[in-house]
């Protein structure tokens, strides 16, 4: 079949595009994308940025996995510290209402999950994500619009204490 090798081509192309998406960096604007929310509910960020001094939004591959757990519940167990600074907090990934709706009341985690089946949120974040459309894990702090802390590697059990560290100013 001569169609074989332009498919193969283009399913290539596919998977290294999504797997070296470009992340947004310090000092970019924090995209004005909507998403839905565990509960079902569409969610405008642009909406929870102009409502908060800053806003968490991080990344995870897949709810109630271990590393995104250890993530979720130190985001959780933080979350008043957080919220007294003024943060929001909204976590992401590829999975379905459903799970991140299980997910939340598994971990009792106090904040919005988003359910980006269609990955709109990861892409316009410039997310990278691996087969199957998962997530790398990663988070951005946005303050007044902008992107002003990025991690690229998403620290898991420490995620509440390293954005805390960031607004008190000694961390960049």
């Amino acid at each position: 079949m001569k169609l074989r090798p332009f498919l193969l081509m283009a399913i290539s192309s596919l998977l290294f595009s999504a797997a070296n998406a470009e992340p947004l960096k310090v000092g970019d604007a924090a995209p004005a994308v909507t998403g839905v929310t565990e509960t079902g509910a569409s969610l405008n960020f642009a909406d929870v940025y102009a409502k908060q001094p800053y806003t968490l939004v991080y990344f995870y591959p897949k709810a109630d996995t271990p590393g995104c757990t250890k993530q979720g519940c130190s985001l959780r167990d933080g979350y008043e510290a957080l919220t007294k600074q003024g943060v929001a907090v909204i976590g992401v990934s590829h999975d379905g209402v459903a799970d991140q709706k299980a997910f939340k009341e598994k971990y009792r985690l106090p904040f919005t999950l988003i359910a980006d089946t269609d990955k709109a949120v990861i892409k316009a974040f410039g997310v990278p994500t691996m087969m199957g459309g998962f997530a790398h894990r990663s988070a951005y702090l946005i303050k007044d619009g902008k992107i002003v802390y990025t991690d690229y590697k998403g620290t898991t059990d420490t995620q509440a204490a390293a954005i805390l560290e960031v607004i008190a100013g000694r961390k960049s």
